[in-house]
């Protein structure tokens, strides 16, 4: 009875991890796979995003350190079978579990024992010398309000495919490494393509919606990249996909870095005696400009932490609100008096 009570009590708090890392990115969002994706489909999308973000390349880049951290962590997990199945049914709560109860190899490897058995080294320009198609770049217009709370954009893409066609043709999955003499003691290394027996392809045009999805913060320039759904190439890599952040104009509010920038007016009495006043923010919570004294034509009042949230942080910018005076076109002669008598 007791090992039951023991048994249902583990289950319930590794369902209720499980629930919880349902909502955290999961490993297979780090590493930008389906999570059906094939053990060779998880280890290309390593290999490239470790190079991408690999401190060596990202020196002072705390962001990319991070990053990085996450990728390795990711892969240790997934390049594993048995820590892969643990982790689809119960998440990390079952991995962390399953190695509190002694389960697995136990210790795992660290970032750079994973790099190195995976690359043999630290990342090195051999690693990039791949054969790969264009990359495409399409640069993507995002709301404001998408930027300041998160969003995703559905977007038709339409690119070449690799089909099957008929006959054969010459490939390059078998070459012959010959050496042709150039010059007295000169050799030059030739390689050349010898197969001449792999099915033939063809190019064809299709279409299918892409999701892009947009984090909270990001800045013009930043890109979301599908890796291998740029333009396909015939014996190598396809090209990635790159979508291009570009703030849309906003009719109200204009951003600068993580700052937002927008004019209110008010009138003249107003501006001398005070006023109340809101206005509303992309996510629709209510901001409070009201004003107790005299506002001067022009000026600018800051309001700390009411500007776009800062990419990965719980910080944001601030919101800086420049007032304009409405003058009355004319005045009376009673109006005029009035005035001088109260001014001075």
């Amino acid at each position: 009875m007791a090992c039951r009570r023991s048994s249902l009590l583990f289950f319930l708090c590794l369902l209720s991890h499980t629930l919880i890392a349902i909502a955290a990115k999961s490993y297979y969002d780090i590493l930008q796979v389906q999570k059906g994706a094939s053990d060779d489909q998880i280890k290309r999308a390593y290999r490239k995003l470790a190079l991408k973000y690999h401190p060596d390349k990202n020196q002072g880049n705390e962001e990319a350190n991070k990053k990085f951290a996450e990728i390795n962590n990711a892969y240790e997990v997934l390049s594993d079978s048995e820590k892969r199945g643990i982790y689809d049914r119960y998440g990390e709560e079952g991995l962390k579990q399953h190695a509190a109860s002694g389960g697995g190899r136990g210790g795992g490897m660290n970032i750079q024992d994973i790099f190195s058995s995976f690359f043999g080294g630290g990342p090195t320009e051999e690693e990039e010398k791949i054969v790969k198609g264009d990359d495409v770049i399409v640069d993507l217009d995002a709301t404001l309000e998408d930027l300041y709370m998160g969003g995703s954009l559905k977007v038709w893409r339409e690119k070449n495919i690799l089909k099957p066609a008929p006959g054969k043709r010459r490939c390059n999955c078998r070459n012959e490494v010959y050496h042709k003499q150039i010059g007295p003691g000169m050799f030059q290394q030739m390689t050349e393509q010898v197969c001449e027996q792999c099915p033939n392809v063809k190019y064809e045009r299709e279409g299918n919606f892409i999701t892009v999805d947009i984090e909270k913060g990001m800045q013009d320039g930043q890109e979301v990249v599908f890796y291998e759904d740029g333009e396909p190439i015939i014996d190598g890599e396809a090209g990635d996909l790159r979508f291009r952040i570009r703030t849309a104009p906003h009719d109200l509010f204009r951003r600068e870095g993580n700052d937002l920038h927008t004019t209110v007016t008010v009138t003249l009495v107003q501006a001398l005696v005070g006023f109340d006043k809101t206005i509303k923010h992309l996510d629709d919570h209510l901001v409070d400009i009201s004003s107790k004294g005299i506002t001067k034509p022009k000026e600018v009042r800051r309001f700390k932490g009411e500007g776009m949230p800062l990419h990965f942080s719980n910080k944001k910018g601030d919101l800086y609100v420049a007032f304009e005076v409405l003058f009355p076109t004319s005045l009376t002669e009673e109006q005029k008096t009035k005035i001088k008598a109260i001014l001075g």
